[in-house]
């Protein structure tokens, strides 16, 4: 039984081992928001000699970052002239520059069951870290696009921008439910050829992807978007609470197996889980895209501040 067939769905056989997720209400309630400005002013600090003109987008325009030159044409800006090359050559050419462009950032909710894994806390995780980090997308006037997915794409909040917007996000995110399969690789290809406008894509998942975790994140990647990983993590998969006899089944195809559980077995399990979570964070290093480890024991704003001081999530 390998990790995939036994970590995501080691749970005895019962139609209520996995409770209804958490609405808005209680997840993003007035301790929750405060918090999210504790985290905007932060942020702010930490980026703060930082300009905004790092965000560059590959479009010409007259932006601070010089990019190239180009010939001059009647009706162009005698400003933009650059007449050193004149005086030395004698040609007519004009400065282009790097436009700045406002960041669009999409976060990619995994509404797959095993989200919902025990009592829902990497579902619950992964919303409460998607809303915290909106939050500071639209402090900082991103473009935010939330979207949720399984096997397919499940459900797309609109484009949004400003920090007013962000009961919009807790609505959205308490209005999912981890009812799908996985299926990360064909989910991210309706993503990209629905989302034109490239940006940074933040990736919350568990990973547990039957056709492979690297599908989907490298789609992201072969059409040009910045993908940033969180991977959402509950101590108990590697070390679940199971002794003797039991029957597992998997929680989004419904198959059942009868099981032995001792202690050299759930060693196993845990070198699997191990080595599964490494050969994550080998990929992500190879391939240069950002990776963090999310566990559902941390408050959600100890994890968003790691995010920060690892770098890579704003521009």
């Amino acid at each position: 039984m390998g990790v995939l067939d036994f970590v995501r769905q080691a749970l005895p056989k019962s139609k209520h081992s996995i409770p209804p997720p958490k609405g808005a209400d209680e997840l993003f309630d007035d301790e929750f928001q405060r918090k999210l400005e504790t985290l905007a002013i932060v942020s702010r600090r930490v980026f703060a000699g930082r300009q905004r003109a790092e965000r560059r987008s590959k479009k010409k325009g007259s932006g601070v970052e010089f990019a190239d030159h180009r010939n001059y044409t009647a009706g162009d800006d005698f400003r933009f002239v650059d007449w050193s090359i004149y005086q030395r050559f004698g040609r007519l050419l004009v400065r282009l520059y790097e436009e700045e462009e406002d960041l669009s950032i999409y976060f990619i909710v995994d509404c797959s069951k095993s989200m919902g894994f025990g009592d829902g806390a990497k579902f619950d995780q992964a919303r409460r870290l998607c809303a915290a980090l909106a939050y500071v997308g639209l402090a900082n006037l991103d473009r935010i696009t939330v979207v949720g997915v399984g096997e397919r794409l499940t459900a797309r909040m609109p484009t949004t921008r400003g920090k007013g917007q962000i009961f919009k996000v807790f609505r959205f995110l308490g209005s999912l439910q981890p009812d799908a399969r996985t299926d990360l690789g064909e989910a991210l290809k309706t993503f990209v050829t629905q989302h034109k406008r490239r940006g940074l894509a933040v990736l919350l998942s568990d990973l547990y992807d039957p056709s492979g975790f690297e599908k989907g994140i490298n789609v992201l990647r072969y059409n040009k978007f910045e993908p940033y990983v969180v991977h959402l993590v509950a101590p108990e998969e590697a070390t679940p609470a199971l002794k003797g006899d039991v029957r597992i089944y998997d929680c989004e195809t419904g198959s059942e197996q009868e099981v032995t559980v001792t202690d050299a077995m759930l060693q196993r399990l845990k070198n699997a889980f191990d080595s599964y979570s490494q050969d994550i964070v080998d990929y992500c290093v190879k391939n240069q895209v950002p990776y963090f480890r999310a566990d559902t024991q941390t408050p959600f704003d100890e994890q968003v501040l790691r995010v920060f001081r690892k770098g890579g999530f704003l521009r």
